[in-house]
């Protein structure tokens, strides 16, 4: 996968492409990460990259010429299409599902913009999607763009040492992850539960199961609206609620 970030702030990328995981993947070739910063494509005499907007009102808006010839620049000669993406408060709240469907993309285009915001012809007229990680306001949208960037580079084939780590992570199944235990047995008092040491793995695996709809139960209600729940699941969920109303302080 090749993924670049348009930024009038480079640097902010820098470490995080060199580190961890998006360091190990790209030493490994499963994924070329490349900062691109949109000043450069500024045709003007002092390379502004921004503008007052058009019937008054605070603050500069991102111009789109240089977006539009970044943009430009970064496809020129490439057969496949590129998903161009606008990290922006109005954009779709980003979820472990977009991040599953941005990953079987070979080529993704991020644009972080700063300022008031962007022209709307860069909306309308060259993005593909519009994200959003929360319903918050940051000052730019290098964060943003680097928060779905490793979400979604963690599931390409090869990026993780074990395989099955992005398969079991929260919300991947649409509920959140069981709780997890390694050794020792015992620290401070506090025991690793029995089942876990019992070395029968099918009892394990249910018992995860169990746990993991007990945690959404009580942390994420709302997950469980959009989970894919078999009968035997909501069987449980109905006795783990009257288990909850029964005794209200577990």
């Amino acid at each position: 996968m090749r993924v670049d970030v348009l930024t009038l702030f480079p640097e902010m990328l820098e470490g995080v492409f060199k580190s961890s995981i998006l360091g190990k993947a790209q030493e490994k070739g499963i994924v070329s990460l490349n900062a691109v910063n949109f000043r450069d494509y500024s045709t003007s005499k002092h390379n502004t990259v921004d503008d007052t907007p058009y019937g008054g009102g605070g603050g500069m808006v991102l111009k789109p010429e240089p977006i539009f010839a970044a943009v430009e620049d970064v496809l020129n000669g490439q057969s496949g299409s590129a998903r161009v993406i606008l990290m922006c408060p109005q954009g779709e709240t980003f979820t472990q599902a977009k991040a599953e469907e941005l990953s079987t993309e070979e080529h993704l285009i991020f644009i972080c913009g700063h300022y008031e915001g962007y022209d709307e012809r860069i909306r309308e007229h060259l993005v593909t999607d519009e994200l959003s990680i929360g319903d918050y306001v940051l000052t730019g949208g290098e964060l943003p763009a680097m928060v779905v960037i490793d979400s979604v580079a963690r599931l390409l084939p090869g990026v993780l040492g074990n395989e099955t780590s992005a398969v079991t992570d929260s919300f991947s199944t649409g509920l959140l992850e069981y709780p997890h235990y390694t050794r020792p047995a015992e620290f401070r008092g506090w025991k690793v539960p029995d089942m876990l040491l019992s070395g029968h793995h099918a009892n394990i695996e249910a018992w995860r199961h169990e746990q993991a709809l007990q945690r959404t139960l009580d942390r994420r209600p709302d997950l469980l609206n959009q989970a894919q729940l078999t009968d035997k699941d909501k069987k449980l969920l109905q006795k783990l609620k009257a288990q909850k109303i029964t005794n209200p302080a577990d």
